[in-house]
C-alpha cells in the first residue's frame, strides 16, 4: 500500500499520463479536422460533394463530405445559411439532400473530453504553484528551526527502558545517583531539611564505559521523562544558533519537569574558553555561556537535573565544573575481572548460549570496555549462527575476543614461504621475551594467521588487574613489544617493515614515562602531559628540555631492544623451536607454548 511522499508522486505521474492522452486525443481529433475558406465551401455545395453540415454557432460551420472528409469554415454571423444560399444563388436542389443540423447533439464523452483540455491544464498549474508555496513554506519554517535542538525524549514507560538491574558494576555510582533519583521521586525529603541536590552532574569515562547507559537507567529508576542530546548538535556555523538550541532543550525539560536532561560528549562545547586564535571558537563560547546562564537560572523548585557525560575532563571550562553546576564528578572505569564476568552474563541473557567458562572469557578481556563485552558477544552469535550451531560455544566466544581486538580473519591472505618464516620468528620473538622477562604479560596465544591490519599477533593479558604499575613493569613490556623487531635483526641480520605497528607503539609508551610518569633519570620526577593553557601548539618546555626528551624517550627503546637482543641470544634454540612448530601449524596455544619452552615464566634476569 501507497503511503506519504510514495503516493504522492504515484497521483502526479497518473495525472501527467492521463493529461498527455487527453492532449493526444484532441490532437488526432484537430489532426482530422481541416479548416477551408467559406468560399470553397460554397463551391463544394455547388458540386454536390457535401453530405451533411452541422451548424455549432452563428459563424462556425461543421461539415462532412461524401468521401468521409471533416472541415471546418466561418460564415457571416448576421445571414442564416439559407440567406446565403440564395444570395450565391444556390440552387435548391444542390442543399436539399444535404441533411443540416442546426443544434448539433454533443455527447456525454465529447462534453467530457471538451472539459477536460479547457479545465484541466489550469487545474495542473494551480497544483504545481501551490506545491511549489508548500514546498517554499516548509524551507521558510526549517531556517527558522534552526534554533530549535531537536533533542530526543525516552520516556519511563517504554518497553525497551534501562533499569540498573541491566547495568552491571558501577556500584559505587549508582550509589551516587540513588540520591539523584530519590529527589526527583521526593524531593520534599531534602528541601525540608534545607539540602539542595546537585543541578549538574558529570559522568566522567574511558569510550563504552556505559556513561549514557547509566544516565537512561536513572530516569527510569525515577519514573521522569529523559531527554537526550549530543555537545555536538547545538553547534552549527551560524553564530548564536547553539544558544538559541541551548535555550530550546531547557525550555522542553522545564515544561515536562520533573525530568533528566543528559548531555552526551559536553566536551564539544564545553572546552576552556579562549583556545583557538580564529573566530571559529565563538559560536561554542557563546553555547557554553547559555549553559551557564541556564544552569544558574533554574528556581528554587525546579526539579530538573542535568546529567553530562565526557571522555575528556581535562579540557572542561572551570566555570562549568564550580559549586550550583557540574558540581558533582562520577568516575567510571573501565570493568575488573568480576565486572567483566557480570556484564557477559547481562549481553548475554537473551541470547541462546551452551556450556560456557565466562570466567576464562572476562580474564582474557583485560582492558574491554562494557561496550566492547556487548560487541563481542554479538559477535560470538553472529558466529555460532555462521557454523550453524544452535548455541553459543566457548570457541565463539574465545574467536570473537581475537575479532574485536584485531578484526576478522583474512583467509583470502595467503603469505609466500619466506613471507609466512618471517611472520614465525617476529611472533615467536614477541612471545620468547615475554616469557622469560619477569614483569611481563604472560603468552595467551601465539598465531600467524593474518587478522585485520596485523599479519599475525601475540596474545597477552596480565595475571591480575592492578592500578598501579612499576617502571620495571613498563621496561620488560617495552622489550617485549620489540621482540619482533629483534628476533627479524637477528635471525636475517636485517628488519621488514612489520614490525612498524610495534615501534609505534614502543615510541609512544616510552614518551609516557617520560613526559606523563616521570620515570626518566635525566629529566626526573617532571610531568610535561598538561594542556597549553593558551594555544595548542605552544610548548610547556624550552627548546633544550625538547631535545631532552626525544634523547630519553630514544635511550629508553634502545636499551628495551638491546634487552629483547639478549634474551633471543641466549633463548635462540627456543626461538626456532618456537618459530618452526608455527610455520607447520600457524597458532600455539598457552598450555602448548609452556610445553615446548619446559622453563618458568621469567626465569631469565637481564
Amino acid at each position: 500500500m501507497l503511503k506519504g511522499e510514495k503516493l504522492k508522486y504515484f497521483v502526479l505521474f497518473l495525472s501527467f499520463l492521463f493529461f498527455f492522452l487527453i492532449l493526444f486525443i484532441g490532437e488526432k481529433k484537430l489532426k482530422e479536422e481541416q479548416e477551408i475558406a467559406f468560399v470553397n465551401f460554397l463551391d463544394k455545395v455547388k458540386k454536390g460533394e457535401v453530405k451533411e453540415i452541422n451548424i455549432e454557432s452563428d459563424s462556425n460551420i461543421l461539415f462532412l463530405t461524401k468521401d468521409g472528409k471533416i472541415f471546418r469554415t466561418s460564415k457571416d454571423p448576421d445571414s442564416s445559411l439559407w440567406e446565403i444560399f440564395e444570395k450565391e444563388k444556390i440552387p435548391k436542389n444542390d442543399y436539399l439532400n444535404i441533411k443540416i443540423n442546426k443544434k448539433p447533439e454533443v455527447s456525454l464523452v465529447q462534453f467530457f473530453l471538451s472539459f477536460i483540455l479547457n479545465v484541466l491544464p489550469i487545474a495542473i498549474i494551480i497544483w504545481f504553484i501551490w506545491q511549489m508555496f508548500k514546498q517554499t513554506q516548509r524551507g521558510t519554517s526549517q531556517i527558522f528551526s534552526f534554533g530549535r535542538s531537536g533533542i530526543k525524549v525516552y520516556n519511563p514507560d517504554d518497553s525497551n527502558r534501562i533499569t540498573f538491574k541491566d547495568v552491571a558494576n558501577l556500584e559505587e555510582a549508582k550509589q551516587e545517583l540513588m540520591e539523584v533519583v530519590e529527589f526527583l521521586k521526593n524531593p520534599d525529603k531534602f528541601l525540608k531539611i534545607g539540602a539542595k541536590i546537585p543541578k549538574g552532574v558529570l559522568l566522567v569515562g574511558p569510550p563504552g564505559s556505559g556513561k549514557t547507559m547509566l544516565a537512561r537507567s536513572v530516569a527510569a529508576e525515577a519514573g521522569v521523562p529523559f531527554f537526550y542530546i549530543s555537545g555536538s548538535e547545538f553547534v552549527e556555523m551560524f553564530v548564536g544558533v547553539g544558544a538559541s538550541r541551548v535555550r530550546d532543550a531547557f525550555a522542553v525539560a522545564k515544561r515536562n519537569q520533573p525530568a533528566i536532561l543528559f548531555i552526551d560528549e559536553i566536551d564539544a562545547i564545553g572546552k576552556v574558553r579562549g583556545f583557538g586564535i580564529t573566530g571559529g571558537h565563538e559560536e561554542r563560547e557563546q553555547t557554553l555561556n547559555q549553559i551557564l546562564v541556564e544552569m544558574d537560572g533554574f528556581e528554587k523548585g525546579t526539579r530538573i537535573v542535568v546529567l553530562a557525560a565526557t571522555n575528556r575532563p581535562d579540557v572542561l571550562d572551570p566555570a562549568l565544573l564550580r559549586p550550583g553546576r557540574f558540581d558533582r564528578k562520577i568516575v567510571l572505569d573501565l570493568p575488573d575481572i568480576k565486572a567483566r564476568e557480570e556484564i557477559l552474563k547481562i549481553h548475554l541473557r537473551d541470547k541462546k548460549v551452551g556450556k560456557v567458562n565466562l570466567k576464562q572469557i572476562a580474564e582474557l578481556t583485560s582492558g574491554f570496555s562494557g561496550a566492547d563485552l556487548a560487541n563481542l558477544c554479538n559477535e560470538a552469535a553472529i558466529l555460532a549462527a555462521r557454523r550453524n550451531k544452535e548455541f553459543i560455544e566457548q570457541e565463539d566466544l574465545l574467536d570473537s575476543i581475537e575479532k574485536v581486538l584485531l578484526g576478522p580473519e583474512r583467509k583470502t591472505k595467503v603469505y609466500s614461504k619466506k613471507e609466512k618464516e618471517i611472520a614465525a620468528y617476529h611472533e615467536a620473538g614477541h612471545a620468547i621475551v615475554a616469557h622469560y622477562l619477569p614483569y611481563s604479560n604472560p603468552v595467551q596465544k601465539i598465531s600467524i594467521i593474518s587478522r585485520g591490519r596485523a599479519g599475525g599477533y601475540t596474545l597477552k593479558t596480565p595475571l591480575e588487574e592492578r592500578s598501579f604499575y612499576f617502571k620495571k613493569e613498563f621496561l620488560d613490556e617495552l622489550a617485549s613489544i620489540l621482540g619482533g623487531y629483534a628476533a627479524e635483526k637477528l635471525i636475517f641480520q636485517d628488519i621488514t617493515t612489520g614490525a612498524s605497528n610495534d615501534l609505534e607503539i614502543a615510541t609512544d609508551l616510552a614518551k609516557q614515562l617520560v613526559l606523563k610518569f616521570g620515570m626518566s633519570e635525566k629529566l626526573g620526577p617532571i610531568s610535561f602531559s598538561k594542556i597549553p593553557k593558551e594555544f595548542y601548539f605552544e610548548k610547556e618546555y624550552s627548546e633544550k628540555t625538547a631535545e631532552l626528551i626525544d634523547e630519553e624517550v630514544r635511550n629508553i627503546i634502545n636499551q628495551a631492544l638491546e634487552r629483547a637482543l639478549k634474551v633471543l641470544a641466549f633463548k635462540k634454540d627456543k626461538l626456532e623451536k618456537v618459530a618452526k612448530i608455527l610455520i607447520k601449524k600457524e597458532v600455539i596455544e598457552r598450555k602448548q607454548f609452556e610445553r615446548i619452552i619446559k622453563e618458568k615464566k621469567g626465569s631469565l634476569k637481564i
